[in-house]
């Protein structure tokens, strides 16, 4: 039995085992079965990594703060359209 095997049918369900695994939504023995999944399978391993560089991407622009004259910006744009749609 391949390491994919062992896991389920691996192309299916990684993203979704994956996603739990990275969350720390699974049992402590789930989690250690994912890991000595993804020690032995490529393409899971490959799916980690490339699912790891998104959430961190994501996090990073999570902190960036708007200018603060958008928010200016848009409610006088937004007060304009109201004014113009009456």
């Amino acid at each position: 039995m391949s390491d994919c095997e062992s896991m389920g049918d691996c192309a299916d369900s990684r993203i979704e085992r994956l996603y739990e695994y990275l969350d720390g939504a699974l049992s402590h023995q789930d989690l250690v079965e994912i890991k000595d999944h993804l020690e032995g399978c490529p393409e899971c391993a490959e799916e980690h990594d490339l699912e790891c560089v998104i959430r961190s991407v994501v996090k990073r622009s999570c902190t960036e703060v708007a200018p603060s004259t958008l928010k200016t910006s848009i409610l006088d744009r937004i007060s304009h359209l109201r004014t113009v749609d009456h």
